[in-house]
């Protein structure tokens, strides 16, 4: 544990002290209406904070803070076979929750969905002897460099058996959701951090570029992650906050939540009409179609 400054807005760890957390300098994300405010691993735990674990599926258990912190998240171990993967990060790490990850059979790797769930993932790396997958397309986002982080290229990779990387680019370049082929007693999961953000109505999900600042995602964007995950069935998708759990369909949810999507996202046409992005049709052409199969990524060590 260590005074490493952790943004009090965004919950990411940085390597040194400084005056400004670019994650939240970012249009997708803002700095606290107070200004910007540093806490630290010593500070959380000063302040009561402490983890907690509780089932969230078959085979997956959530780890948050208590109370939360910053926003809020919570990660997830999926346990399988294989090996268990660490999804998703939170800010805080302590002795008690590393003995409780230990006894559930520790962590193989770690993956976390993008720079805004960054938190104190070098901490878990260490603490767990683990690396970190993260795309290389957000490699200028990672606030504390280390031989730990892995970054990893092209559209998918396996990081364990039956585990699959597939950046969705949603949200940010980099954006990835990882896949649980045994997943959902048998039918496939699908972790989606808020790459694929599972809404209140937990038979959806949406599509954002910020949701702080309800920037909508790009049309294209959102049919190239549906392309990318075609080839990838699922029925349950775990969303990023305790309970945002899409427990049954998840394939057929996120067709459907894309189609609304996309269909609210391209509608400037008059009533009976058409557009330039309807293809004169007279409604939007939502749906992905012929796309090849994704490439394999490559991963390779932080630089």
């Amino acid at each position: 544990m260590n005074d490493l400054p952790i943004c009090a807005t965004c919950g990411v760890q940085y390597g040194a002290p400084r005056e400004n957390c670019p994650i939240c300098e970012d249009e997708r994300q803002y700095v606290g209406w107070e200004g910007q405010r540093w806490t630290s691993l010593n500070g959380l735990r000063a302040a009561g904070h402490r983890l907690k674990a509780a089932e969230e599926g078959p085979g997956v258990v959530g780890i948050g803070t208590d109370p939360a912190t910053a926003i809020g998240q919570r990660a997830l171990l999926v346990r399988t076979p294989a090996g268990n993967v660490l999804w998703d990060m939170v800010s805080h790490l302590d002795d008690d929750v590393i003995r409780e990850v230990r006894e559930l059979g520790g962590i193989d790797a770690i993956a976390v969905s993008h720079p805004h769930f960054y938190g104190s993932m070098v901490e878990w790396a260490h603490a767990f002897d683990a690396p970190v997958h993260i795309h290389a397309a957000d490699r200028e986002w990672v606030a504390r460099p280390d031989d730990s982080v892995v970054f990893w290229e092209g559209d998918t990779c396996e990081i364990l058996d039956g585990l699959t990387l597939v950046n969705a680019g949603v949200h940010f370049a980099g954006g990835q959701v990882l896949h649980w082929r045994d997943g959902g007693d048998g039918g496939g999961a699908l972790l989606s951090g808020d790459i694929l953000q599972v809404v209140a109505d937990r038979r959806w999900v949406s599509f954002m570029y910020s949701y702080p600042n309800l920037i909508p995602e790009r049309p294209r964007t959102v049919r190239r992650a549906l392309s990318l995950l075609e080839p990838y069935p699922f029925e349950r998708v775990y969303g990023g906050w305790w309970k945002r759990v899409v427990r049954t369909d998840g394939t057929e949810a996120v067709r459907r939540s894309a189609d609304r999507y996309l269909s609210f996202a391209l509608d400037d046409s008059s009533p009976g009409g058409s557009s330039p992005d309807d293809g004169g049709t007279g409604g939007p052409q939502v749906r992905a179609q012929g796309s090849p199969r994704p490439a394999a990524g490559r991963a390779r060590p932080a630089e």
